[in-house]
C-alpha cells in the first residue's frame, strides 16, 4: 500500500469508526498534539484532552450528532516521507435529513502506530458553496 492509499485508508477508517460509535478506533487516527478547528466547536482545540473535554460535555448534553452517512469524498492526497496533507469534502447525512458537505484539510505524521492526523481544518459550507 502506497502512503497515498494508507492515509486516505485511515482517514475512511476514522469516519467508520464514528459512525459505528467506536471511539477508541476513532481516536487511534489522532496524535495525542492534534489541534482540531471546526465551524462548529467552540474556538480551536489544541490537543486530544481539548476535545476531549469537548466531547464529554457535548455527549453529558446529549447532543452527540447522529448520523445516517458519514464520508470522505474527492480526495486529494499528497504525502513527503513521514508527513502527508489530505483535502476532501465530508459529506454528513442526518436519519432523514439533507446531506452537509464540509471542507477539510488534515495534516498527519507517520508514526510506529501508522498516520496520525496533528491538525484538522474543518468548514462547513453553505448550500450555496456546494
Amino acid at each position: 500500500m502506497t502512503g497515498r492509499e494508507a492515509v486516505a485508508a485511515a482517514i475512511d477508517d476514522l469516519y467508520d469508526a464514528f459512525l459505528a460509535g467506536d471511539q477508541p478506533r476513532f481516536d487511534s487516527h489522532l496524535h495525542p498534539d492534534v489541534t482540531t478547528w471546526e465551524t462548529h466547536l467552540p474556538g480551536p482545540l489544541r490537543s486530544r484532552a481539548d476535545l476531549d473535554a469537548y466531547r464529554a460535555s457535548r455527549d453529558a448534553a446529549g447532543a452527540r450528532p447522529a448520523l445516517a452517512a458519514l464520508a470522505a469524498r474527492e480526495m486529494r492526497v499528497d504525502v513527503w516521507d513521514d508527513t502527508a496533507v489530505a483535502r476532501y469534502v465530508l459529506v454528513a447525512v442526518p436519519p432523514g435529513g439533507e446531506p452537509e458537505h464540509t471542507r477539510v484539510t488534515d495534516v498527519l505524521r507517520r508514526s510506529a502506530h501508522g498516520w496520525l492526523i496533528v491538525h484538522h481544518h474543518a468548514e462547513l459550507l453553505r448550500r450555496d458553496q456546494d
